[in-house]
């Protein structure tokens, strides 16, 4: 039987972020991860810093224009919050952060380039709205067809497969411990106390001989795209689903693209990485065959998003048509029905955190130091309650209780 103060399914960003928070601030921490840590979406995903609203956002912002004020100025906490990061954790995370652009093409788009930079800039972002000439002298990689942007200067990029790992050993030598290759598959409310039991998975954990029994005093769940089946273990429905993304990589180039470059109305998002490397995303889609139910299933490369992510990057930066790609890879994340992410504890069950959604890499972080500010001291120093899972609690009227 082990015991804790917090037991955090999940060992993505968000959950070994959280170890480190928690550690810090005195608790007993517990890891629990069905496979390898940073083995999901955050290992997986391109490592870029979008500050400024996303495509993504932007398609819905009249319908989530209240959210999306509360969101802005959150912003500006995680973009402090990255600054300081690798003296924090006292590593090399490959982490820059030397500004980003997104890009119009069209008049309609140049419009709506101008509503955002309104829209942001009245809730305390600090961006410059960049004339076609202007960004001639600043990206002189872009094609001719782009008449303008938006820049901003906290913008970047880090490495998805060291800052994870980073944050486990930090974590570590606080004294968090880490279960690998362990599947939750029981959670029940006692009186006082929450019970889980694990199982071991593909990966194995020869310590706990196949299984282990767990007791705690507080739940995170931080499974990511897998949380609605961590939480529906604890009797509770998280409206977050599974989807899969695509990126690719090109082959090693000189100097080139000097900026994160997004589109304001088109799926791209690009940057030149340290070893000289384009990494090229934007949210087109991979397949998913099959979801298990278990965070097992694996996305699939789409030949049409794959060749629509690449000709929408070479239209954009037309020297990309010389390189070769390199690779292309897939992951899996989990978005909720409003596009923001789930942060905090849910109602119905006491002493149940979630920390999952939204742009999990970007944000990561601060969602990780926030909802341990949360456990630990009952209130956060900036709010968080337009992310609650409260706003959702009328989809669990009919749920049972954890354990029955």
């Amino acid at each position: 039987m082990h015991s804790c103060d917090v037991a955090i399914i999940g060992g993505g960003l968000i959950g070994c972020a959280a170890a480190f928070y928690l550690t810090r601030l005195g608790k007993r921490v517990i890891v629990l991860e069905s496979d390898a840590l940073n083995g999901g979406a955050s290992g997986r995903n391109a490592g870029s810093l979008h500050f400024q609203l996303e495509y993504r956002l932007l398609e819905y912002q009249e319908q989530l224009q209240d959210h999306i004020a509360h969101l802005v100025p959150f912003t500006r906490r995680a973009i402090e919050q990255w600054r300081g990061l690798e003296t924090l954790l006292g590593e090399d995370l490959e982490l820059v952060m030397h500004g980003g652009i997104m890009v119009a093409e069209t008049a309609d788009q140049l419009q709506r380039l101008q509503q955002k930079y309104e829209f942001e800039t009245r809730h305390g972002m600090q961006l410059e709205l960049l004339s076609r000439s202007e960004l001639r002298a600043r990206a002189p990689y872009l094609d001719d067809r782009v008449q303008g942007a938006l820049y901003c200067a906290d913008e970047g990029h880090c490495n998805p497969r060291y800052l994870t790992l980073a944050y486990a050993r930090a974590a570590q030598r606080l004294g968090a411990v880490f279960h690998t290759g362990s599947r939750v598959h029981s959670v029940q409310r006692l009186r006082h106390e929450w019970a889980l039991a694990t199982v071991a998975s593909v990966a194995g954990d020869a310590e706990h001989g196949g299984r282990a029994d767990y007791r705690c005093d507080t739940i995170l769940n931080a499974a990511g795209a897998w949380a609605a089946d961590v939480g529906r273990l604890a009797g509770v429905h998280l409206p977050i689903f599974p989807v899969g993304l695509t990126m690719n990589v090109t082959e090693e180039a000189p100097p080139l693209v000097g900026h994160l470059v997004q589109h304001v109305g088109r799926r791209l998002s690009m940057k030149q990485v340290r070893e000289g490397n384009l990494l090229i995303g934007g949210g087109w889609s991979a397949r998913l065959p099959e979801l298990t139910g278990t965070g097992s299933a694996a996305a699939r490369p789409l030949y049409r998003s794959v060749c629509g992510n690449l000709a929408t990057a070479a239209e954009v930066v037309p020297a990309l048509r010389k390189l070769h790609l390199l690779r292309t890879w897939t992951g899996v994340t989990g978005v909720t029905a409003d596009q923001l992410p789930l942060l905090g504890e849910v109602p119905q069950l006491p002493r149940y955190f979630v920390a999952a959604g939204g742009s999990g890499f970007t944000f990561g972080p601060t969602y990780a130091e926030l909802i341990s500010q949360l456990i630990a001291a009952g209130e956060t120093a900036y709010p968080i309650a337009p992310f609650s899972p409260a706003r959702f609690s009328h989809i669990n009227m009919f749920m049972r209780e954890a354990g029955h």
